[in-house]
Parts: C-alpha cells; structure tokens; sequence
C-alpha cells in the first residue's frame, strides 16, 4: 500500500489541469463559436485615462440608485473634433486604428452615393443583395462569413427590448426635457434600457452619461455626427466609432461593445470595420418613427399616428397575433416631443410586455470589455433587483435575426456578443470531456490506494 504522501503529490499533480478545464477566464478575447474570428478588446483605448467618480459595477441591491439633478463634471473637450460632424482620418489616433484593422477581412463594398439632403442613392444596387445592405432589403444576416449575423430582435415572445438613441439630451436641444429628464423616470419605475450614444452629445453632456452607466443602462455607440455610415470612406467610418468609443470610455470608463448606425444604414464592409473595432451591430425589428414629431430636429408626424403604433402593438400582444418573437423597439431621446411620449407609454407597455434592455433579452451580461459590470440576463429580475432609488445631485453608487414559430429560447450569455448572434438556446451542460479529469483522478486515487 502505498503512502497517503504519494497520493496526495499525484492528486496536486492532476488538480491544477482539471481546474484549467472548468474555469473560465476574462481575457482581451472574445470567441464568437460559430466560426467568426475572435474579437480583440481595443488596446487603441488602452492609454484613455476615465475621468474619477464613476461606479465601477452594475448596481445591486446594495446601491442606491441616483435621481436628481446632475452633478458638475470637471471634463475638457481638448483634443476632441468639432461636434456634429465627421471626424478627420490623418489623427494620429485615427490612424494608429486604421493600422491595427486587417483590412483584407473587410469586404470591399463600395462607398454609397447620398444627396444633399443626406438620402441614399439606391439606384443600381444588385436585387441579389450582395452587401447585406439594410437600407435597401433589410438584411441583418451578414453575407460576410468573418462577421456575425446584427441583433434585430429578441427571440422570446412578449419580451420588449427597450432602447433610445442619440442621447444623451443635452439642454441645449431638449431644454426642461433634457436627461436626467427621462432618466429619472425610467429609475421611478425601476426600468433600464439600451442607450445609443451620439459622441458630440457624450462630451457635451458628461454628466448624464455617467448618471446612465450609474443608473445600469447599456451603453453603447451611436456614431460621432449620425451620418449614414455606407456613404463614408472605411477611414471616416472608423473616425466616427472611434471618437465616439474614446468619449463613452474617457467620460464613463467602460469600453463598450455595441453599437447602432443612424438610420439603420449598414452594410458587410461597414459591419466589418465595427467588429474589428470590437463592436456587435445592434438594429431593431420595431420603429416607433418618434423621431419624425415635430420638435427640435423632428418633422411633421402627428403624435397620433406614433400612439397608434403603440396601441396597435399592446392589442397585438393582447390578442395572441404577435406569438413569433420579441421586439427590439427604436425610439429616442431627441427632444420634448420623443420624451414625453416614451414617458406616456412605457408603463402600458409594462402591463402587457416583459420590458428590458436589448441585451438582457439576449442572456448578455458583459456588454462592455470591462469584466467588473455584470449585468442581469433573462433568468434574473428585471427591474433593479432591491436597488433603492436616491435624489441627489452627487451621489456616486459604489438576430438575432428574427426566427420563425413560437420559439422561447434564449441564447445564453458569452464573453462575445456574436456567441448571441448565432444561438439558439441556452443552459450550462456536463459532458464527458467536463468529468474525465474527476474520473482520471479518482481511478488513480483507487489504484494507488492497494
């Protein structure tokens, strides 16, 4: 019989390679599983120092959850392009990103054609689709193999994935209305939701970005100057994520991994830039066109007919008619008109839907390269989990594509955005693989012990 000291040596032996196997790490890489190439955390943004002050968590029922008016932000704009519109390329930063992209993964779509007014010239575009281009067919299935297929919608029935772009809504354009306006309801009726961020408006309006990421919205890109991304040259479309990206991570310290074009204009190249950039394209299946009411840089659409999109929906849900998947819904934190009309809605909708963010819905609880913001997934409350609301001024708490039939499953929550883009279910599993190393122990234990 042999000593209890040799058992205990081959036991210390194997331990260390069976912890290997059933550990999951944080690493700068994230694998999509499906045959896409792994994304890099962007080592571009590696230097950008965060401004002090901010939660460094996702709150929990520890925290309290900020209301009120904003606190001053001690932050300079310096070095910063003009806001509101297109970045130059020859930046030294521009260039060292337009250095690190492997530009034969980028197909070579060409730069669309838009007039005076900003609309796109369709003119000629191939039926066939070629480019997955969404502002022509509504493609969210990538044709490029390098890229995942866009979030477009949530795959379990009755979930409604809340999301506002362009904010955050500076007084400048919003006035009264400005954030942390719908903010503050949104924690009054312990509700997150995706946000969508312009740049400009991020380095013009830093407090409420960082009363967003304390609230436990997602953060993610919106482009620097909304442009239509297809009718950029690649190096202006990197210019328009980048500066966007350094200024959600230098004003809020999280690096996000999102991002939505103005419009919904994308295409294979543009997706293959952003997601060497780090960024998942995120669309939406619903579009309440709230942007289109008068109001400051809105239109002339009758507040009626948006009411009637969402009475319309709420029936639809009531009835049993919408039973294929959930929703993604596009609205917008623009001005007094989008404001007050999300506001007005939210909580029928409540009534009637399982209201989260986009990425909840998607069981996605790292939407930021940083590790230390764990966000809730489907199995998990929705609302904020115990999390009291405070007003105060300074208080810092410390498709994808749309399937068909009834299904209910949801994909589970990976390191990479694109493990979601391309699952269909969910749920941790033990497999032979998983127990071998426990087997292998044990048998040599047993052995070794006569």
């Amino acid at each position: 019989m042999y000593s209890s000291n040799l058992v205990l040596a081959i036991a210390a032996a194997i331990l260390p390679h069976v912890h290997a196997q059933n550990t999951t790490t944080n690493s700068a890489t994230t694998s999509s599983g499906s045959g896409v190439p792994a994304q890099v955390s962007p080592a571009w943004l590696s230097s950008v120092v965060p401004l002090s002050g901010n939660v460094q968590s996702y709150p929990s029922g520890s925290s309290s959850i900020p209301t009120g008016p904003l606190p001053s932000v001690n932050f300079s704009a310096t070095g910063y392009p003009t806001g509101w519109t297109t970045p130059a390329t020859t930046s030294e930063e521009v260039q060292a990103v337009i250095k690190a992209i492997d530009w034969t993964k980028v197909p070579n779509s060409p730069v669309r054609k838009a007039n005076s007014n900003g609309d796109l010239d369709m003119s000629g575009y191939a039926s066939s689709d070629p480019d997955c281009w969404w502002s022509a067919t509504g493609c969210v299935q990538s044709k490029n193999p390098l890229v995942p297929p866009d979030v477009a919608a949530c795959p379990q029935v009755g979930d409604w994935g809340l999301t506002y772009d362009d904010g955050p809504l500076t007084a400048e354009d919003g006035g009264v209305w400005a954030e942390p306006h719908l903010y503050d309801f949104l924690a009054n009726n312990s509700q997150k939701a995706g946000l969508f961020y312009i740049g400009s408006n991020v380095i013009a309006a830093p407090a409420a970005a960082q009363r967003a990421l304390a609230n436990g919205h997602t953060i993610c890109v919106h482009t620097w100057s909304h442009p239509a991304m297809t009718s950029l040259s690649n190096e202006s479309v990197v210019a328009e994520l980048y500066w966007t990206m350094k200024a959600i991570k230098e004003i809020t310290g999280v690096t996000t991994k999102c991002w939505r074009p103005p419009y919904g204009d994308v295409d294979d190249r543009v997706r293959g830039i952003a997601w060497q950039m780090g960024l998942q394209t995120i669309l939406w299946d619903e579009d309440t066109d709230d942007w289109n009411m008068p109001g400051e840089g809105g239109g002339n659409l009758s507040p009626e007919t948006v009411d009637g999109y969402f009475e319309n929906w709420i029936a639809s849900r009531k009835n049993g008619t919408d039973n294929k998947t959930g929703h993604i819904v596009l609205q917008h934190e623009l001005n007094n008109s989008t404001v007050s009309m999300a506001e007005k809605w939210l909580p029928q909708i409540k009534q009637v839907f399982n209201v989260v963010p986009w990425n909840q819905c998607f069981n996605i609880s790292h939407p930021y390269w940083e590790t230390n913001f764990v966000y809730p997934t489907s199995n998990e409350n929705s609302t904020d989990k115990g999390a009291s609301v405070t007003t105060s001024s300074s208080l810092t708490p410390s498709s994808i594509v749309t399937t068909s039939g009834n299904s209910s499953a949801r994909p589970t929550d990976s390191a990479s955005l694109a493990t979601a883009a391309n699952s269909t279910s969910g749920g941790s599993h033990i497999t032979l693989s998983t127990l071998a190393p426990y087997l292998t122990l044990t048998f040599v234990i047993f052995i070794i012990s006569f």
